[in-house]
């Protein structure tokens, strides 16, 4: 697997198109641990899934409707969540924003060979 350089500058990574409204940027990684920038127009939704990694993931920015396993809350900027492997989850963005995930292991899925 791939791994990350050392020495990251945001500025300098290209965003990409993800979804309608909804792009990212993958920062620092190895095999087992993954930081990836999501940035959400207003309106964007992060689909209900399910992946067998863990993920932690703070809200940079704005203001999304939260659901894993069926339950949803209204989080901003400052907060966090915690979804454990398989767990159904996904997002509604209520105010532009950013949100940061931590991944472990690492979304190989996520990387262009």
């Amino acid at each position: 697997m791939k791994t990350s350089k050392e020495f990251i500058k945001g500025d300098e990574i290209e965003w990409e198109v993800v979804g309608n409204g909804i792009k990212r940027k993958i920062l620092a990684f190895d095999d087992r641990v993954m930081i990836v920038n999501v940035h959400f127009e207003k309106g964007g939704i992060g689909t209900l899934h399910e992946h067998h990694h863990s993920q932690a993931t703070y809200i940079a920015s704005g203001v999304f409707d939260v659901t894993i396993n069926g339950v949803t809350q209204t989080l901003k900027e400052g907060d966090s969540f915690y979804i454990p492997p398989h767990a159904i989850h996904g997002v509604v963005c209520l105010e532009t924003g950013m949100l940061t995930d931590v991944f472990s292991p690492a979304r190989e899925d996520f990387l262009n060979y």
